[in-house]
């Protein structure tokens, strides 16, 4: 049986190194566009504002428990602070994707007032949207649930905006970015909760 020469063991490894290389470059998931994150209010803010970034989950308990205190901040210290929501749809929540699409959808048709009013109603009414509550729904009356309050919220004038957005590849991409890109070594909304109560 004749050996492979050294030649032929070192192209063999170099293409094979080349090939495991391509493959882990091309499986890695791309960084967004744009900085992800809704900006809140539209307060001017001090050239050396202090940014406060929240990673909140729309049917989240503690990201609803944490909001009261971050709008309490920002009211306090006006324009030396300002605040940058970035969505963490948690996959425990199993309505957290859903209700997450739905402010990326209404962030793009409306302005900025409108998306916090719907992420408020969310916590408000968080209750309907949990695993337990919606356990026999499919996930097609899930939406239709959603896009009926959106609507509430944002008025009767956007239902075939909303409704065509849960069809628009562009908002599901919107929505994984913020799942998929864990900021600032973040995985949990829970972590933000923490931090506030400690500081």
């Amino acid at each position: 049986m004749k050996r492979p020469n050294l030649v032929t063991s070192l192209l063999q490894s170099t293409f094979l190194f080349f090939l495991l290389s391509v493959s882990i470059v091309y499986a890695q998931p791309l960084p967004p566009p744009k900085f992800d994150g809704f900006v809140y209010g539209k307060h001017r803010v001090d050239w050396d504002a202090i940014q406060i970034e929240a990673f909140l989950d729309p049917v989240c308990p503690d990201s609803r428990d944490a909001w009261p205190p971050l709008k309490q901040v920002l009211a306090l210290y006006g324009d030396r602070v300002w605040l940058l929501v970035h969505l963490l749809p948690l996959p425990y929540h199993d309505n957290a994707f859903v209700a997450s699409r739905a402010l990326h959808i209404v962030n793009g048709i409306s302005n900025h007032h409108y998306t916090f009013k719907l992420l408020e109603w969310f916590f408000k009414y968080q209750e309907k949207f949990y695993n337990a509550q919606t356990r026999n729904l499919t996930r097609t009356e899930v939406v239709n649930e959603i896009v009926k309050s959106a609507t509430q919220v944002v008025g009767s004038s956007y239902l075939g905006t909303l409704e065509s957005g849960f069809n628009d590849r562009k908002t599901d991409l919107k929505t994984r970015v913020s799942f998929k890109c864990r900021k600032r070594g973040v995985w949990n909304t829970y972590f933000l909760y923490q931090w506030i109560s400690i500081t």
